[in-house]
């Protein structure tokens, strides 16, 4: 039999003394990685007649999927709404950060602008591998400009866009190209929505509902035609009303196409949404919530006035308002503080509260063969965390990217 050397030079590490986040549950068992890749151990004892070249005590740690971020405005005085010279290096400086927060992989996202930030910023986005430099990008999320003037939220009104005659142009005008976009937020309720969602689906792009009045029927219909997100469940949308749920009725919906789900964005901050209404929403469709951030840039910096897109905003604490205003505008929040939060607020299992964060973006984005779980031949993105689900290593590709020091930072 060949030995594990004719198959690859590579070396085999083995995390031991581990708990892994596998099908649904922690499993003490040990985790293989050989090429950036999970092996499975028995093809390698059994076929390779391979071992370990390196073995790794991880101390009891919880090893789970790295998170997936799928709406994040920016961080660090970096916004990712504002067309600057040295955009890359911002989303370079943002990317390397949020290592610290278990991200491994995101979705940067540009709130409502001026066609002029879309055809200068997106040119600037490429998907991208993570790795030591930071963690991997999977295309923008363009939330806006084809969105409700009475849900606008933090969005500035005198960009907002609506289809007209040649509805999938216009969009193709205002954003210039669609090369690095992953999603689009946009409100159903819009006159030739229905087109435009199905030839974003038809690109492969993920469409998601939210800004929006829509009603239930409205909702639904964006569904079928497509549609497979809602942006920040609860925020900038109808509120629940029992003769017509609007948009949050989708979470339980008998009109969803048979083998589709529908997943929904929850900023799990302590301030988005009363922890009851994160209870309520994660009883109800338990396996589409997808816990996203919604950082601005302010995030990772001190209270004080800080931008988002078009608008200036101010910090008070864990509040993010339009300067002025109590209206709310995006989050200062970090992922872990979130799924601390989530797990905290519902009493939903470990399990469950780091899904939200890794499997359930994953499967959203159609790209759960290779990320958000620690299933064999998957990429080995991945963090140790204890008890407590605080970060304590942070992996991409099976390689140490980031690790919190003895002093704690």
């Amino acid at each position: 039999m060949p030995s594990n050397k004719s198959v690859s030079d590579a070396p085999i590490v083995q995390f031991t003394n581990c708990r892994i986040l596998r099908n649904h549950q922690l499993q003490r068992e040990d985790l293989w990685v050989r090429e950036g890749k999970i092996l499975n151990p028995e093809k390698l004892f059994f076929d390779e007649k391979g071992s370990a070249d390196v073995q790794l005590d991880c101390k009891d740690s919880i090893i789970a999927p790295g998170f997936i971020d799928v709406q994040i405005n920016g961080g660090f005085g970096v916004d990712f709404s504002l067309a600057t010279d040295d955009f890359k290096s911002g989303i370079d400086l943002v990317s390397q950060k949020i290592l610290s927060h278990g991200v491994t992989s995101f979705c940067p996202t540009l709130v409502t602008s001026p066609p002029s930030v879309y055809h200068q910023v997106l040119p600037q986005i490429s998907v991208r591998n993570g790795g030591p430099l930071g963690a991997g990008i999977l295309g923008a999320h363009l939330e806006g400009p084809f969105i409700s003037k009475e849900k606008k939220g933090a969005h500035p009104e005198h960009c907002l866009r609506t289809f007209e005659a040649g509805a999938f142009q216009d969009l193709l005008a205002t954003y210039g190209s669609l090369d690095c976009v992953q999603i689009v937020t946009l409100a159903p309720e819009m006159r030739r929505s229905s087109e435009v969602i199905q030839e974003l689906t038809k690109r492969g792009i993920c469409v998601s509902l939210g800004h929006s009045v829509a009603n239930l029927s409205q909702a639904e219909e964006a569904v079928q035609h497509g549609a497979t997100f809602i942006t920040h469940l609860f925020n900038a949308m109808l509120p629940f009303h029992h003769r017509d749920p609007g948009i949050v009725g989708l979470l339980t919906s008998d009109k969803i196409p048979a083998g589709r789900r529908v997943f929904y964005g929850m900023i799990s901050d302590g301030i988005h949404t009363n922890p009851a209404a994160l209870r309520i929403a994660h009883r109800a469709h338990p396996k589409g919530l997808v816990l996203v951030t919604d950082a601005i840039a302010g995030m990772g910096l001190a209270p004080g006035r800080h931008t988002l897109g078009q608008q200036v905003v101010e910090i008070d604490g864990l509040n993010t308002y339009i300067a002025g205003t109590k209206t709310l505008s995006g989050s200062v929040a970090t992922m872990d503080t979130c799924v601390r939060h989530f797990q905290e607020a519902t009493g939903c299992s470990v399990e469950t509260a780091l899904e939200a964060a890794s499997l359930h973006p994953a499967q959203l984005l159609g790209i759960e063969h290779k990320k958000g779980t620690l299933n064999y031949d998957s990429d080995a993105d991945f963090l140790m965390l204890n008890d407590n689900l605080y970060v304590q290593a942070t992996y991409i590709a099976g390689e140490e990217v980031w690790r919190q020091d003895a002093s704690g930072m």
